[in-house]
């Protein structure tokens, strides 16, 4: 598997993915390196001098006008970690963890922070040998970036915390131990440039805007199984029609629809002779309100993909100007307002799917055998698959309404507007789960009602039928419907689905 190198600079969500998910190997850039050692020469100057620096001989937040001796430097870097070591809460993912710690080795690496090139490379070594530290879920308000979960991965780099190691968790001394590797003793300004910053929340977003983009693909295709369980036309798929609207999301669903569809048997067979001039919403604005949602998270990974090759430290150092310049960019309101939007988009795909699910199990608006029931009466077939779906909506919409717009004070006030991006974060990670169960969902009505309509349908919509027919079972008489919902949530999770679809149709987007 070929390393990563990390520069500072041209980190992508992919790349983030491929590490934390599937262990691809990272080192530091030569010339990250090289830019790391004059930055953090110039700190070390600062230090041994008496003009004050926030960060390196001040305090933090409101105690930034006390100086700290040069005898105590070392140790307010490492109380520092200490006490904003506050999280609670269960810990996160270790996908989301590593992710956390590929994004810190990374604004390290852009030589802004003024530390060592052993800081970032401590970074890399501890995802090389699988030491991921508990990180708990809640504590950081997103102002001077994510504080109390970055001091939390902060405490193993020092010997202190807890860590998971081949999924056993131990102390962090202990975890440094048996992978053989040793406590860093922070340097100035160390301390604070290992937890300065929006690395948590912007971690856990790159991986739900990579399974966002994933679920959008997949709303296209399970949306094209209702639309032919239902019997809808696709004229409301033409290619003028939405030429004249040209949103890049609208064209690029509008598009997939007319492959997904192209070649059915099921749709020629009532062009001719249909009364039905236009279906309802759920079936005809699928361009428009999936294609809405692909650009809201277009935008979301515009802005995410700037911020994980962003400096997001105080105070930053400009070596080659000898400059400490203290600032903002720790601020995570551009990530916070990001992942709000992207929650919303996502929220929009569950929203959709289940009115299209209410419509396939509705005997009156299906023309199919009611709740999808080769024998109902005795059997209630998908009724209540259609109410968890409402359900999960609902949660979605509780957990749309936006973190950024939330802000509490903090630190005596002088950290008076705060971003709340890791709950904007998390927000958008469980509306993706939901939305993915949302979706599972859908795919085994559309394939219910397409056994029961006995209809030859699109290459592209037959495969994703065969795909959930590998692993579930038409339902012919009543059953638990939980594993089924959670087997095909698998295949989505997985691409499982997308790809196969994809295998038969290339210029799915």
């Amino acid at each position: 598997m070929p390393t990563l190198r990390l520069t500072g600079t041209d980190l992508s969500i992919a790349d983030v993915l491929a590490v934390a998910r599937r262990r691809t190997p990272v080192a530091l850039d030569r010339q990250a390196e090289r830019r790391m050692s004059e930055s953090a020469k110039v700190v070390a100057e600062l230090a041994a001098h008496d003009a004050a620096v926030y960060g390196v001989n001040t305090g933090f937040g409101d105690l930034a006008t006390v100086r700290i001796p040069i005898g105590e430097l070392k140790a307010l870097q490492r109380n520092l970690i200490r006490s904003h070591a506050a999280g609670v809460g269960d810990p996160l993912p270790v996908d989301v963890v590593r992710a956390v710690l590929l994004l810190r080795a990374n604004t390290l690496a852009a030589g802004r922070s003024g530390v060592r090139p052993g800081l970032a490379e401590m970074l890399l070594e501890m995802l090389d040998r699988g030491v991921h530290p508990v990180i708990p879920m809640h504590g950081s308000v997103g102002a001077s970036g994510d504080l109390a979960p970055l001091a939390h991965a902060a405490l193993v780099v020092i010997g202190e915390g807890e860590a998971y190691v081949e999924d056993v968790r131990m102390s962090g001394a202990d975890a440094l131990k048996k992978v053989g590797l040793k406590p860093v003793e922070l340097g100035p300004k160390e301390g604070v440039a290992l937890i300065n910053g929006t690395q948590v929340m912007t971690a856990i977003g790159c991986l739900a805007l990579h399974d966002a983009a994933v679920l959008a693909s997949t709303a296209d295709i399970v949306g094209a199984m209702s639309a032919e369980a239902l019997r809808a036309t696709d004229s409301a798929w033409d290619i003028e029609l939405h030429a004249a609207r040209p949103h890049p999301g609208q064209q690029i669903v509008a598009a997939n629809l007319r492959s997904l569809m192209e070649g059915s048997a099921n749709v020629a067979s009532h062009r001719v002779g249909d009364t039905r001039v236009q279906d309802p919403y759920s079936i005809r604005c699928m361009p428009q309100v999936h294609g809405a949602s692909r650009d809201a998270l277009d935008y979301a990974r515009r802005v995410v993909e700037i911020e994980i090759n962003s400096v997001t430290d105080n105070p930053l150092v400009f070596a080659e100007q000898r400059r400490v310049v203290s600032g903002g960019n720790f601020h995570g309101q551009p990530v916070a307002i990001a992942l709000d939007v992207a929650t919303i988009a996502v929220a929009e795909l569950a929203d959709i799917s289940e009115a299209r699910v209410d419509r396939l199990t509705n005997s009156h608006t299906s023309g199919l055998p009611p709740f999808l029931s080769p024998a109902a009466g005795t059997n209630s077939g998908f009724m209540v698959a259609q109410y968890t779906s409402a359900a999960l909506v609902t949660e979605n919409r509780l957990r749309a309404f936006p973190a950024s717009v939330e802000s509490l004070p903090t630190s005596a006030g002088m950290e008076d507007h705060v971003s709340m991006g890791v709950h904007a974060a998390l927000k958008l990670a469980a509306v993706v789960r939901n939305t993915r169960d949302a979706l599972a969902i859908e795919a085994l009505c559309g394939a219910q009602g397409l056994d029961l309509l006995g209809a030859t349908t699109a290459p592209g919509i037959e495969e994703a039928r065969r795909v959930v027919r590998e692993h579930v079972p038409m339902l012919e008489t009543d059953r638990a419907l939980a594993p089924d919902i959670a087997a095909v949530a698998d295949l989505i999770e997985r691409e499982i689905l997308l790809a196969a679809v994809r295998s038969r149709i290339s210029d799915l987007a």
